[in-house]
């Protein structure tokens, strides 16, 4: 397994998705109901391939990343070739990740205490995987807006 497996809670949301998966491997409902009880290491493997695939598909489709913490915020885009982060470093006792702290930011973006820093990064030999590794890290997948309005703001 290249990455991680999908939760009870995404397979249920990806029911129909995993049916169709099924189907392309020719397992039938009653196989799979087979599968479980009678090799359990092959419905395992099922279960990581499709894992996999979903997972393929959102990182290729991923443009933007954010990763927040109470005093930093890095806003990732998705480059072709690399990656662009905008890193946010506050140098107060702001918590961003509240309402109150990220309204506190937002209005004094220029204050001293807020420090900007951008950068690149090139991917390694596996750039689903890099993408992957800032998700394992706590990262979310974004539109890209507040990277976006940061970019025009601070170029």
């Amino acid at each position: 397994m290249k990455y991680s497996r999908l939760t009870k809670e995404q397979f249920e949301e990806l029911q129909q998705e995993f049916i169709n998966f099924l189907a392309t491997q020719t397992i039938t409902a009653d196989e799979w109901a087979t599968l479980k009880k009678e090799k359990p290491e092959v419905a395992e493997q099922e279960l990581d391939v499709f894992s996999d695939l979903v997972w393929e598909g959102v990182l290729s489709a991923a443009k933007y990343v954010e990763h927040i913490s109470p005093q930093n915020i890095h806003l990732f885009a998705l480059k072709e070739d690399h990656m662009h982060v905008i890193s946010i470093k506050i140098e107060n006792p702001i918590d961003v990740t509240t309402t109150d702290g990220f309204n506190w930011l937002r209005e004094n973006l220029m204050d001293d205490s807020v420090k900007f820093t951008q950068g690149k990064k090139d991917y390694s030999e596996d750039k689903s995987l890099d993408k992957f590794k800032l998700i394992q890290q706590g990262a979310n997948i974004t539109k890209g807006q507040l990277y976006e309005y940061l970019f025009k703001l601070i170029n």
